[in-house]
């Protein structure tokens, strides 16, 4: 073999030796993606806030092609939630399967006593928080919370109405610390998911309820229901108009009102046991993707989100601490499984 040709052989080599280890780059630096579609489960019922969210994140990663894979959303309800739960903690190692959750993260395992915990699943990132909201028909006598509450707490035991999604949840809870405020009870009545408990209160099958703000908005902006005040230690953050005359911004605290209630709800991503720091990079990365798009921004608007968001050691630090204070409620409200 002539000199001539053993360099082009070598050079060759070179060059296929040069655009492995350039491939070899680009695959490390990519790190890694979904190879299947990814299983959202949502451990809520159907037109709640949770599942429009799960539903909303699906069509934007789909729309702005977040990932390789496309999510497919799927609910979980049974149990107050544990079907969702129990069935992302069984598929340990899992990376396409990931889980949004709410405040039954917390609620579900102490009121049930199901074999469950949030330290189960591999934290991923809190999206938000929601919050929650006092609506009344728009033809219920009460204008403000003020009136709301001296009403309910002139009223015999036992003859007003709660509307609210599941039992011993945020919901239930919510209605608890009302009765301890006005010294009255109420009859609590369970639904499936916050759009049912909407459609319940436009029908006047309850007297109030306390949905997430994007559960009810809709009714809101038709004229159907009431917003009276929100269950936040401060006001939302979002002047443009709902109604005609209203907006987010524009609803007292229910605290400012003489309604010494407030409370909070998680919006975060979790993924089973087991799986990778790398995969769990990867949907840390989506959401934060996410989270910088115009649609997120305007969905927070519309849903009167409080926009805190999470990920590591700060969200693990959040979740310990939520958690506990979820415990002291439960134990007030009577709600731990014996």
């Amino acid at each position: 073999m002539g000199v001539r040709a053993i360099h082009k052989k070598n050079s060759k080599t070179w060059w296929a030796a040069a655009l492995l280890g350039l491939a070899a780059v680009q695959a490390q630096a990519a790190g890694w993606v979904p190879t299947k579609p990814i299983e959202f489960i949502v451990p809520a019922g159907t037109g709640g806030g949770a599942d429009q969210m799960a539903r909303f994140v699906q069509g934007m990663v789909s729309k702005h092609q977040l990932s390789p894979q496309p999510m497919v959303v799927v609910n979980k309800a049974g149990g107050a939630g544990a079907e969702g739960f129990l069935d992302v903690k069984g598929d340990k190692g899992n990376p396409h399967k990931l889980v949004i959750t709410l405040s039954n993260l917390f609620t579900t395992p102490m009121a049930t006593g199901v074999p469950f915990n949030w330290r189960d699943l591999t934290p991923v990132s809190m999206l938000a928080l929601d919050q929650f909201v006092l609506w009344v028909n728009e033809e219920a006598p009460f204008k403000t919370a003020k009136d709301y509450f001296n009403v309910l707490k002139g009223q015999n035991p036992n003859s007003f109405k709660m509307g609210g999604t599941g039992s011993k949840q945020e919901d239930q809870i919510i209605t608890v610390m009302l009765e301890k405020a006005t010294g009255k009870k109420m009859i609590y009545i369970p639904y499936k998911g916050g759009g049912d408990v909407a459609v319940q209160l436009v029908g006047k099958h309850v007297d109030s309820t306390v949905n997430n703000p994007i559960e009810a908005e809709s009714h809101w902006r038709a004229g159907k229901l009431r917003p009276l005040c929100v269950f936040d230690e401060q006001r939302m953050p979002y002047p443009a108009k709902v109604t005609a005359s209203q907006a987010w911004a524009d609803l007292p605290t229910c605290a400012s009102q003489g309604i010494p209630v407030s409370y909070l709800m998680l919006r975060g991503i979790f993924m089973p046991p087991g799986v990778s720091a790398e995969q769990t990079a990867f949907y840390q990365e989506l959401f934060n993707k996410l989270r910088a798009l115009p649609e997120w921004k305007d969905f927070m608007a519309k849903g009167a989100f409080r926009q805190t968001a999470l990920q590591g050691a700060e969200f693990i630090d959040w979740l310990g601490k939520n958690e506990q204070q979820h415990r002291v409620l439960m134990k007030e409200a009577g709600f731990m499984a014996q």
